[in-house]
């Protein structure tokens, strides 16, 4: 696949946890080219060593970032959106690509805050994207065509998958795939635990369940069976997998998990306005 990003400036607004993980991954992809790249953060002296680190200018204004980018990559957090955006909205370039990745926050409202023919694009991505298995939702604004979204699709793609939804459905993807990894994480954890008690050692306990896990994902993906096909593949007649669930449904894990999902689903509305 064509590089995306090739000959293109990329501003990176706020290279923090997210923004920072995006633009890491970027440059280990070789999707752009460090020479090309301006990204902020807030302190001086943070951007001195960032700067050291990936070999990219770093500075700490906005409107020097986004002078002469193609591409605007906008990680603030959700309350300072439209500070930033009332800052740079004079220095970016009429034919500019603005991709989003403040959680819940409309394309309408960034789009209000812009030049009439800004494009914007808003993506909902995940921290294993720093290891070129990410997960990112996508939904275009107004002004974006086709074409936009498959630049911002391209870039996402670069650094694990994407998919385009609807916008309605941005604060469920921020609530199921962008805080999913921590809910993954706990699981794992568990598996690992439930091992030493049985006397694993805890690095062959954690081995073989990040493999584990690693490996029933990729079942799911690259063969296109519903979980619950491949879970009874797995559950055999009077086997030792079948006790296990029983003790999983008692310990209400379904119900348990499919309301974290919907809580952080429901904060994931709430942060546009700080509360």
């Amino acid at each position: 696949m064509s590089n995306p990003l090739s000959h293109k400036r990329l501003a990176v607004l706020g290279a923090g946890k997210m923004g920072g993980t995006l633009l890491r991954a970027f440059l280990d992809q070789k999707l752009v080219s460090p020479s090309h790249v301006t990204a902020t953060v807030r302190h001086a002296e943070r951007a001195e060593a960032l700067a050291k680190k990936l070999g990219v200018s770093v500075t700490t204004d906005n409107r020097v970032a986004v002078r002469g980018a193609d591409v605007v990559l906008l990680a603030v957090k959700p309350p300072q959106v439209v500070e930033v955006l009332d800052e740079i909205r004079g220095d970016l370039k009429p034919d500019a690509l603005l991709v989003s990745v403040a959680a819940s926050v409309p394309t309408r409202v960034i789009e209000q805050r812009l030049l009439d023919k800004t494009a914007v694009v808003r993506a909902m991505p995940n921290t294993p994207a720093a290891v070129g298995s990410g997960m990112t939702g996508l939904c275009s604004g107004s002004r974006a065509t086709p074409k936009h979204l498959e630049l911002a699709k391209a870039m996402f793609e670069a650094v694990g998958r994407a998919i385009v939804v609807d916008e309605k459905h941005m604060d469920a993807v921020t609530g199921l795939s962008a805080s999913g990894p921590a809910f993954v994480y706990i699981i794992l954890e568990s598996l690992a635990e439930g091992g030493v008690k049985c006397g694993l050692p805890r690095e062959v306990a954690t081995l073989l369940a990040a493999q584990t896990m690693l490996g029933a994902a990729k079942t799911v993906l690259e063969t296109g069976e519903h979980p619950a096909q491949l879970k009874d593949g797995v559950t055999t007649p009077a086997g030792c997998t079948i006790d296990g669930i029983m003790e999983m449904e008692d310990g209400k894990i379904r119900s348990t998990l499919i309301k974290a999902i919907v809580k952080a689903t429901e904060r994931a509305k709430e942060l546009i306005s700080g509360s």
